[in-house]
């Protein structure tokens, strides 16, 4: 049976140099929780190193979990993956790895920290996760979909680390299966800025870097359950699938592009 389904896409954990220490698995679970999603996408910056730990966390919750990440490109462009299961997430992290060079300075970049879901220390990142890969946008989106996964294009608009503000355009043969908007724009004047984006789907996240902020944007999918497949045919609008649009007057209704 169909069903509305609210998402936060888009959170990271303590891995993240940039995030707050407080992003512990359990806290993240908690917060999502009282935040009312009923799924979120656990997305360090070149890492899935904490994704098994909140994936321990919510489960004995309603909350699911989708593992992710948020990769850098060699363009300095972020492409957050989502994908099916944790085995698919690390296949990729190894990816990033073999092609993520330079070493993390803590005092410069911040802790990178590995935990379990009791918050427990397990290790320190060494690799720079705030660095950018020597992978294409092109190689990273492939890569995902031959692991099952899904692409988006995070933040799209922004001009820092963003596809179209950065680039400035959207490459032509780049298949990817949704564009996330950063909070300041709307949804017309995305599609008015970039006409190539016509039929994408788009997408809000929180893009959580402490917990008071998750789920403060989010979105909003009409599926029968929360899996990449039940949002691969939301982003493409098919089976009855589709991303809605959480309106100021609280009002949904189908992003049609």
């Amino acid at each position: 049976m169909m069903r509305v389904w609210r998402a936060d896409l888009h959170v990271h954990t303590c891995l993240s140099p940039c995030a707050d220490l407080s992003m512990a698995p359990r806290t993240i679970v908690a917060a999502a929780l009282a935040r009312g999603l009923d799924a979120i996408g656990v997305a360090d910056h070149n890492s899935a190193g904490n994704v098994p730990a909140v994936v321990g966390a919510a489960r004995q919750t309603r909350l699911a979990v989708l593992p992710a990440m948020e990769i850098t490109s060699r363009e300095e462009v972020h492409i957050l993956a989502i994908f099916g299961g944790v085995e698919a997430a690390l296949a990729m992290q190894e990816t990033v790895y073999q092609r993520l060079p330079g070493r993390n300075r803590p005092e410069i970049f911040g802790l990178q920290v590995l935990v379990n879901e009791d918050h427990d220390v397990l290790g320190f990142e060494p690799r720079l996760l705030a660095g950018a890969t020597e992978l294409t946008v092109n190689e990273i989106v492939e890569r995902v979909h031959a692991l099952g996964g899904l692409a988006i294009a995070a933040h799209a608009d922004r001009e820092a680390f963003g596809l179209l503000g950065h680039l400035g355009f959207l490459p032509r043969e780049l298949a990817l299966d949704a564009v996330e908007l950063s909070p300041h724009i709307l949804p017309a004047e995305f599609r008015r800025r970039w006409p190539e984006c016509a039929g994408m789907a788009l997408v809000r996240s929180s893009d959580a870097h402490r917990p008071e902020q998750i789920g403060a944007r989010a979105s909003s999918f009409r599926l029968q359950h929360i899996s990449v497949d039940e949002l691969r045919r939301a982003f493409a609008h098919r089976d009855g699938r589709c991303v809605l649009n959480e309106a100021e007057n609280g009002q949904s209704e189908p992003w049609r592009n």
